[in-house]
């Protein structure tokens, strides 16, 4: 599905540089470039040397590169020229090309190309976005890892599964009168829930996934004064909140990123827990109950030699607990007790245990699942599996209360039909210019 018209872009950000690149796709892609150089062709895959020439002038001496159809980005025809960064150069060889008739592209239209002639599917396209977008290791690995298409090989799994299943059921269709089954209804309970456990894994991961993307939340929480501001200031090598002896002090969240090996961080440092008749300071501890639903990791401020509240620790919420405690400066003895969660004991004023703080947060994550696992970051692909999963749950009801095998093959289509708005099969205009509208110009 190539386009019809030929597209020009910058794909070096705006502004002065060294060296500004424009991208030229389409099927006059080549003679458009080759009516203003000094050569009469370009060597495919070769830079080539030669003189731009604009209304009998040089305007300025290029590389140019001819990337033919079909092996290319888009699948187009592609020409690249690497020019000097000049912005009167840029934009005099953007007036040059579109006067030849090449249009301006819009923001993803190279993507959107390469999606459409079968370069990428749509989560790989999508993938792009993320790997420009990326400023972390942590982000990069990830963007990487679905753009080489291990996530969409889980999809493309996924969909074979449910198409052999759904192909089975409604071969039955077809001998309807001959009362007979192609699927054994046992073997389809044991497919379905196979499936059905593997999309869980899947929609669990998103808020592993998500939190790499976006930066893992960490809420710190505690009583007044033991010692959270401090510990936020520590961590940070900052002083981005108010430390003070008076219990109350922190009225707000307070926030702040961290990077450690490649992961972002969000710090949230909380007012101190307990019963307030203070207006304001409710208001505060209402948004630290807030910061903790948000949380992936909590960090349990408590003082040294003060009795724990072991309940707050072990909450089944999915979200990783770790217990700090904090003041040792203020005393020599600090019992060794297994609280049943990971703890560390530290000195926020005097940085003492900061080190591997920062280490239990990072095991906390489990960086080792951005190489090797699959992981769900995508808020649009979350929506459209938990339809699969939906769209699964009522065929598994269907077969447990024996109704008609079509009725059952609609449920497995409709769960296709939301795999298919992942990987591409199942398009529209408006989901494709709603996912490209946020790529850069360019690219």
């Amino acid at each position: 599905m190539t386009g019809n018209d030929t597209i020009v872009a910058l794909s070096t950000p705006p502004g002065v540089g060294g060296v500004a690149l424009l991208r030229i796709s389409g099927p006059q892609a080549l003679p458009a470039v080759l009516s203003f150089l000094s050569v009469d062709l370009l060597e495919p895959r070769h830079s080539t040397f030669a003189r731009f020439l604009y209304q009998g002038e040089l305007l300025d001496e290029v590389l140019a590169i001819h990337y033919p159809a079909p092996h290319s980005y888009t699948g187009e025809d592609i020409v690249e020229i690497a020019c000097h960064g000049s912005l009167y150069i840029q934009q005099t060889l953007l007036q040059a090309l579109t006067a030849a008739g090449l249009r301006l592209a819009e923001p993803g239209e190279y993507t959107r190309r390469a999606f459409l002639n079968g370069k990428l599917n749509l989560s790989q396209a999508e993938a792009v976005a993320d790997l420009i977008d990326s400023v972390t290791p942590a982000q990069h690995r990830l963007a990487v890892s679905q753009l080489r298409g291990g996530y969409a090989e889980k999809l493309r799994d996924l969909r074979q599964q449910l198409l052999d299943l759904t192909s089975l059921l409604e071969l039955e269709l077809d001998f309807s009168q001959e009362d007979v089954e192609f699927a054994d209804r046992s073997q389809l309970h044991l497919l379905l829930s196979t499936l059905q456990t593997q999309l869980a894994a899947l929609l669990d991961s998103f808020r592993l996934g998500n939190a790499l993307k976006q930066g893992v939340p960490v809420a710190i929480i505690g009583r007044p004064n033991v010692g959270k501001s401090t510990l936020l200031n520590a961590l940070l090598n900052d002083d981005r909140a108010i430390v003070s002896d008076i219990p109350g002090t922190t009225r707000d969240t307070v926030e702040g990123m961290l990077t450690l090996d490649g992961i972002t961080f969000r710090l949230v440092d909380t007012a101190g827990l307990r019963e307030t008749e203070d207006a304001v300071e409710q208001l505060g501890i209402e948004r630290s109950r807030r910061a903790y639903d948000d949380a992936l990791i909590v960090l349990h401020v408590e003082e040294a030699n003060v009795p724990i509240d072991e309940t707050d620790l072990h909450n089944p919420d999915g979200k990783k607990h770790l217990l700090v405690i904090n003041k040792t400066d203020l005393t020599n003895d600090v019992p060794p007790v297994d609280y049943g969660v990971p703890t560390v004991v530290i000195s926020a004023l005097q940085g003492t245990g900061i080190e591997k703080l920062k280490k239990l947060l990072t095991d906390a994550v489990g960086v080792e699942h951005t190489d090797n696992g699959v992981l769900l970051s995508n808020a649009r692909h979350c929506e459209a599996l938990s339809k699969v999963r939906q769209a699964l749950n009522n065929a598994s009801q269907g077969l447990d209360s024996g109704v008609p095998a079509d009725l059952v093959a609609v449920d497995l289509r409709d769960a296709l039909y939301h795999l298919g708005t992942i990987t591409g099969e199942v398009t529209s205009t408006d989901i494709l210019g709603n996912i490209f509208s946020r790529f850069c110009v360019g690219k």
